[in-house]
């Protein structure tokens, strides 16, 4: 018997194109084959650096917005481990490139890590539990995709490109990827087909973000105006 595909499952298809593309961007090819300027890099990680404490503010709409103490507590600990631990790591990865903590903290959101954290926000802000989700899975899962994809072809000659493909693929941020889609398919089984069109437009626009965010790194991108 053919089972019915899961709603992750469709999210992901519906994507594709998207996920393939970031995956030949000549910002993740260059680090994967050593190339990448560093200079890139650099800009990548401050940027990423505020993305992050939006992103983490997400979790915690995602703690409210729960529906059991069990959900919540696994959004409050995704809080806590993005604001303090996966935090701390990132200023510690930084300063291997000469970036300090006051330097990441004074810089300016570039246009699209400003537009792709409004996204986000607005989603969880007026959305459900399921819309957090859909808006955060994108990244959760795409650099999980990512990581792995590159270390399976055989990773990077750089030692620091090297550390961030270790990070996003390893087992733990896998699993986390994995929870979080797992959530996502038992919270959605009775969802109209409104609702979950209205999920796949949050998903897409992410991932298209997602995209949008590497070429931002790789032109430097700056407000023109």
């Amino acid at each position: 018997m053919t089972q019915n595909p899961k709603f992750t499952d469709e999210l992901r298809q519906s994507a594709a194109p998207i996920w393939e593309a970031d995956l030949k961007h000549p910002f993740v090819r260059g680090m994967a084959d050593g190339t990448l300027p560093t200079e890139k890099f650099k800009f990548y990680l401050i940027q990423d650096y505020l993305f992050l404490l939006d992103y983490s503010r997400v979790f915690a709409y995602g703690t409210i917005k729960a529906h059991d103490e069990a959900t919540m507590a696994l959004f409050a600990k995704l809080l806590d481990e993005t604001l303090n631990t996966e935090m701390d790591l990132h200023r510690g990865y930084c300063e291997k490139f000469g970036i300090s903590p006051a330097e990441m903290e004074a810089a300016p959101m570039a246009p699209t890590t400003h537009a792709y954290t409004r996204h986000m926000l607005h989603v969880a802000q007026i959305g459900t539990l399921a819309d957090v989700i859909a808006g955060v899975l994108p990244c959760q899962w795409g650099y999980a995709e990512i990581g792995t994809t590159l270390a399976e072809q055989g990773g990077s000659p750089e030692p620091l490109y090297q550390e961030w493909i270790d990070m996003y693929a390893s087992p733990e941020f896998l699993a986390l990827g994995e929870w979080l889609r797992n959530l996502l398919n038992d919270i959605t089984t009775d969802s109209s087909s409104a609702e979950k069109e209205r999920l796949h437009k949050n998903f897409l626009l992410s991932s298209r973000y997602e995209y949008l965010f590497w070429e931002m790194a790789w032109t430097q991108q700056e407000w023109r105006i």
